[in-house]
């Protein structure tokens, strides 16, 4: 494990000793642009581990991406490398379904301080509700970015992580009614505290979310990789091209169905993976919207 093979692979050609906000913002951009948010494995027969050297080789060496338990924690060892001061996470994502946040903290995330001011780094959500950049831990503050306007908010006890989205503008007819459209305009995204967490903390919630027949990761299979104009998805055996159209208040969703015979080639050509076993997807109803 090395910084320059982890440079290499997001494209970063900077220097390594600068633990400043700049340095943050790009390497935060670079990765979610360079790696996929994906639970393939799950599909593929693989285990997925929080064994860092495991997923140093999965992600960088291998050209894969990963989930949060695998790219975020990730992410965090390359900070600490770069000598920020950073602290892992843990949070609970809402649940539109029974309007609430899980009972368990099941996403990873990165608190880092830089001069006296503390950033909220999360590279592994995915989708339209993936920051390009991290977030100022300051409470209700409007912080536009291209997916729309997310803020972070102290409830006291928590704090709740929400954007301000646009309206979907589907290019496909036959998709207008897709369970995959989220239609609401401002999300509540997931909640956390600011109680360190170590690696062992998501073990048993690592193993659950591959193994459980009600998880999502178990009845979805989800690649996504953020773009320069949006972000693109595979969704089982739908793909979707997504572009933010700010200008005119819309994100604009090209979607279309993909055969079994074309999955590889999609992976490959639009998100850089070469699986080494066969890929079973799956798109069973769940709580789960781009």
């Amino acid at each position: 494990m090395n910084l320059g093979e982890y440079f290499q692979r997001i494209g970063f050609h900077g220097s390594y000793d600068k633990a400043d906000l700049a340095t943050l913002k790009l390497i935060h951009k670079l990765h979610v642009m360079s790696i996929p948010f994906e639970n393939l494995s799950i599909h593929c027969g693989e285990r997925i581990t929080m064994d860092l050297e495991v997923i140093f080789n999965k992600i960088v060496r291998s050209s894969r991406g990963g989930w949060c338990l695998e790219s975020n924690f990730l992410f965090g060892w390359v900070l600490r490398e770069m000598g920020f001061n950073t602290t892992a996470l843990g949070a609970r994502v809402f649940n539109s379904i029974l309007n609430n946040f899980g009972l368990e903290e099941s996403h990873h995330i990165n608190m880092v301080r830089i001069d006296g001011k503390a950033y909220i780094a999360d590279v592994s959500f995915g989708v339209s509700s993936q920051v390009w950049e991290p977030l100022e831990l300051i409470s209700g503050k409007d912080q536009p970015q291209a997916a729309g306007v997310f803020r972070l908010l102290d409830k006291g006890d928590i704090w709740v992580f929400e954007k301000t989205g646009r309206k979907p503008k589907v290019v496909n007819p036959e998709f207008a009614q897709s369970s995959l459209l989220d239609k609401k305009v401002t999300k509540q995204i997931y909640c956390f505290t600011l109680e360190p967490r170590v690696a062992e903390h998501f073990f048993e919630k690592n193993h659950t979310l591959q193994t459980d027949p009600t998880s999502l990761f178990t009845n979805k299979s989800i690649c996504s990789l953020q773009t320069p104009v949006g972000f693109k998805a595979l969704v089982g055996w739908t793909y979707s091209e997504v572009s933010y159209k700010p200008e005119e208040g819309v994100d604009v969703l090209d979607m279309r169905d993909i055969t079994d015979d074309e999955i590889e080639q999609v992976l490959r050509e639009q998100f850089n993976i070469n699986l080494q076993s066969k890929l079973k997807p799956v798109n069973n109803k769940a709580d789960y919207t781009l």
